[in-house]
């Protein structure tokens, strides 16, 4: 398991955290680790911004484009100039 240390933490929230800790029955390290573990959750199951563009837009059908072809190898830029 990895452990992180939390700096200039606000006094009023790590007040906070302690009285929710202490009302849920945990440790001020349990309740953030649970806090942390429900905020991660709902934000990874939304999904990319690409994820969500797609599901807003796919109603509306597909788009075929022509793509050219990569055969040639790709030039670096010269910036010299």
């Amino acid at each position: 398991m990895a452990s992180i240390t939390i700096r200039n933490l606000d006094e009023q929230v790590k007040e906070r955290l302690r009285i929710a800790a202490a009302h849920n029955g945990h440790s001020m390290e349990e309740e953030a680790r649970l806090i942390l573990g429900r905020a991660l959750a709902t934000v990874s199951s939304a999904g990319g911004l690409g994820s969500r563009i797609r599901s807003r837009f796919s109603a509306l059908g597909g788009v075929d484009l022509d793509l050219p072809s990569r055969d040639e190898k790709a030039t670096a830029v010269d910036l010299s100039e």
